[in-house]
């Protein structure tokens, strides 16, 4: 009956990346669970970013670009091996209708562009693309996702297009690497190329709403980072909490005990990491 689950899940793509070799020969398969705060994915998410192939051939051959924004302050300062404040690394952000905390104050950072590791303290987003080559890295988080699809959304409240707009048209033309580090907690119900179509209908509005500019490329959620950092296979099997798990993840990962006590290591690393506005 558990084969025949797993089948049926797999093909409706509700257990993304449960790999068929989860039991490498050298034990039994075993499995655990383990329970990501928002802070928590941020991190993770970062931290497995830093170490993707193509950035780590970028960073020693050619550039990175890390645009602003929440997830990528971690991803900064993993690149940057320094602390970035909460706030001075953004532009949008989503607060609470009532209630809620805001950032504090803090004095705006430009966005990180490193040539072959060295970080260009002189050299603008606007300048920077202009120099972005095949096989180069931007780093781009998003607002929306659409797991399933491997599509992402980002929110638009600019007539220019926002950052998308400047750095989409070189990641294009210059056949440059997008990395999308993204968490679960964003995903949509729903086709996001369709609600994108629809953000864009020219429809009277009774309060602001932005359009959303679409992004694919190398998605890199918890699920990514786990199984990249881990060596396991992983599935989304439950999100949400309370007590500062709001917007949590539960993942289940699956492989030999010694990859799974892998696994739960890494994630004990990361676990404690405070709320992005403290």
């Amino acid at each position: 009956m558990l084969a025949v689950l797993l089948a049926t899940l797999l093909l409706c793509g509700s257990v993304p990346a449960l790999a068929a070799d989860a039991n490498d020969g050298k034990g039994k398969t075993v499995q655990a669970q383990v329970v990501l705060t928002v802070a928590e994915s941020k991190r993770l998410i970062a931290k497995a970013v830093a170490q993707m192939p193509i950035v780590r051939d970028a960073l020693n051959n050619g550039m990175i670009i890390v645009a602003k924004g929440t997830t990528n302050t971690y991803v900064a300062e993993e690149l940057l091996g320094e602390t970035i404040a909460h706030g001075a690394y953004v532009y949008g952000r989503t607060y609470p209708t009532k209630g809620g905390k805001i950032l504090e104050p803090a004095e705006s950072v430009a966005e990180v562009v490193l040539i072959k590791g060295e970080l260009q303290r002189n050299l603008p987003l606007a300048e920077a693309v202009q120099q972005l080559k095949p096989g180069d890295v931007v780093i781009k988080g998003a607002n929306a996702l659409d797991y399933q699809n491997r599509t992402a959304g980002v929110l638009i409240g600019s007539s220019s297009g926002g950052t998308s707009g400047k750095i989409m048209p070189y990641v294009v033309g210059s056949k440059v690497h997008l990395v999308i580090p993204v968490g679960l907690e964003k995903q949509v119900c729903g086709n996001v190329v369709d609600i994108a179509n629809m953000m864009r209908e020219p429809v009277e509005s009774l309060n602001d709403i932005p359009s959303m500019f679409l992004l694919t490329g190398h998605i890199m959620t918890e699920i990514e980072a786990v199984e990249s950092l881990a060596g396991v296979a992983v599935f989304q099997a439950a999100a949400g909490g309370i007590g500062g798990a709001e917007g949590a993840v539960r993942l289940v990962c699956r492989g030999t005990k010694k990859q799974v006590e892998n696994a739960l290591k890494l994630v004990e690393q990361i676990q404690g990491e405070p709320p992005f506005i403290r």
